[in-house]
Parts: C-alpha cells; sequence; structure tokens
C-alpha cells in the first residue's frame, strides 16, 4: 500500500494551517517529516515564497531541488499539472524542465466547489474544464518525457475516460489512477462510491488509490485499506487527525496512516515496491526533446 503526501496545494494558507510550507526550505523540511512517517510518494503544487500558487519553471525547480537535497532517492516525486486558465505549453514547460518521475492528470471537466452548511451558499463555485485534446496533450509530452501519469478521477465518469486512452496506445500498464472524493461537483465521499471507482478501472492491469478531501479522508483510507487501494494524506486535503486535533505538519498524517494501515493488516510499500506498483522504469538519458504544447 503506497502512502502518498501532498504538502501543500493552491487554495489553503497559513492562517487556516501554519504547517503549510511556502518556501522551497519549508517544501524540504515537510517531505523529509512525511518521509520519516513512510510516505514514499511525495506530491507538489508550487508556490511562491509568499504563498501564492505558482506555475513558473523556477518555482517547481526550487522546490524539487530543495526535497531531492533534503530525502534523495527516498521518494518519487509528483507534481500537479491541475490548474485554471493556465496554457498547457506552460505545464509542459516546468515538467521539462524538472522531469518528475511521476504528474498529476486531472482525467475530466466538472463543476468544482466546496459548500458552507452554515452559510446556506457556495464558499467558491467554478468550472473545472479538462477536455479530452488538453488531456492528450499532456499525456504526449509526458510520454515524450518518460513521466508516468497519475489519472486523477473526481467521478465515475473520468474513470470510464481512461479505456479510449488505453486504446488509443496512449496509456502503459499499470495505469495508475487516484480517485479524488469530496468534492462538491464530483463523487459523494462515501465507501460505496470509492468501491464503484476501483470496480470501474480498466481490464489492463493498474493501481488506484484514493484522495480524500476534508476529514472524511479517514474514513476513505479506511475504505482503501480494506478494498485494496492505497491512499493519499497531506495538508493539500485535509488538516485535522481523526479526533479533530489541527496537524502540526504533513509527518502527523502521515504517521496516522501509516498507523492504520498496520492495524489493518496491509503493509505499506517502501519507495522501491511503490515503482513497481505504479509502473515507474528506471531512467534513461534525458530526451532530446518533448513535443510542443499550444
Amino acid at each position: 500500500m503506497v502512502i502518498t503526501c501532498a504538502l501543500s496545494g493552491v487554495l489553503a494558507n497559513r492562517e487556516q494551517c501554519p504547517a503549510i510550507p511556502y518556501t522551497p526550505e519549508q517544501y524540504a523540511a515537510e517531505a523529509r517529516r512525511a518521509v520519516d512517517e513512510g510516505a514514499v510518494h511525495i506530491h507538489i503544487h508550487a508556490r511562491t515564497p509568499d504563498g501564492s500558487p505558482s506555475y513558473e519553471v523556477e518555482d517547481f525547480e526550487a522546490i524539487s531541488a530543495a526535497i531531492r537535497a533534503e530525502v534523495a532517492d527516498a521518494a518519487i516525486i509528483n507534481f500537479s499539472t491541475g490548474t485554471v486558465g493556465v496554457p498547457v505549453a506552460k505545464r509542459v514547460a516546468y515538467l521539462r524542465a524538472c522531469r518528475p518521475e511521476v504528474a498529476a492528470l486531472n482525467m475530466g471537466s466538472m463543476n468544482y466547489a466546496k459548500y458552507s452548511r452554515s452559510r446556506k451558499q457556495f464558499v467558491f463555485d467554478m468550472v473545472f474544464a479538462n477536455p479530452f485534446a488538453e488531456i492528450m496533450e499532456l499525456l504526449k509530452a509526458m510520454r515524450a518525457l518518460d513521466i508516468k501519469p497519475e489519472h486523477e478521477c473526481f467521478d465515475l465518469g473520468h474513470v470510464g475516460s481512461l479505456e479510449p486512452l488505453i486504446d488509443m496506445g496512449l496509456l502503459d500498464a499499470p495505469v495508475h489512477a487516484d480517485f479524488v472524493m469530496g468534492v462538491v461537483g464530483g463523487a459523494p465521499a462515501t465507501a460505496r462510491n470509492l468501491a464503484a471507482m476501483a470496480d470501474n478501472m480498466p481490464a489492463t492491469r493498474h493501481h488506484w488509490g484514493v484522495i480524500g478531501i476534508g476529514r472524511v479522508q479517514w474514513t476513505l483510507l479506511s475504505a482503501a485499506l480494506s478494498l485494496g487501494g492505497s491512499v493519499r494524506v497531506g495538508l493539500e486535503d485535509n488538516f485535522y487527525l481523526p479526533n479533530g486535533t489541527l496537524a502540526s505538519s504533513n509527518g502527523d498524517l502521515v504517521a496516522k496512516a501509516r498507523e492504520m494501515t498496520h492495524d489493518s493488516g496491509r503493509v505499506v510499500a517502501t519507495v522501491a515496491q511503490a515503482r513497481e506498483l505504479l509502473g515507474i522504469t528506471a531512467r534513461s538519458a534525458p530526451p532530446s526533446s518533448a513535443p510542443a504544447a499550444a
């Protein structure tokens, strides 16, 4: 069972959780805490040192270099490509410059919202557009750069969207997918829905995990452990431990995931086992070029 840790997203800030990293040094320290507790797969959204979201090559370079200097080869580095309004070319540019082993790829368009029951209104509400044309463009760039895609599926139809890409020859087994649950507009965060998404994975060899948004993360983690999946925790997705305590670091969340894994009878993967499960091969010489993205 692979434990992934998402160190920092783009929406939350330190007023909500003081442990969220902004600077490369803070990312590296959080990566160290996560790895020391059992995470072997580190997911990154870049920020500038003042905390603003960034899609610039230099920020991804600085953050990934700091993490590598801290944890060396003890973790797989995974870059986000999910965003609104940022051209594909800009996203390919930081993949090409840094060549992470894995890159997250959102698998479909959707309403993406957060709802406040106390205020009876949406905190935010947007359309998260991920058309097939962009998905295929990013996939072709990832193939040329020898980067394994992590297919983030927010709904059952996103899982179904994997099959035509396999048929087109754009995906190689094992297909690696994570089911993002708890976003308003996507699949409701229940164990039954998680099982349905897992049951609809392609017949080809595959690996899947769950990403629970908010404190429902822990219920979904338990379900994934029972169903044979892997899990993601981290301050991008959830700030709180199961007892309601605010996490003091990403390491707190990983430590709880590791404890629950052991208690369920599952085994936490080493980084070598994780690379095998996810289908990450040893790197050849860097490719001379990758497809240009419009």
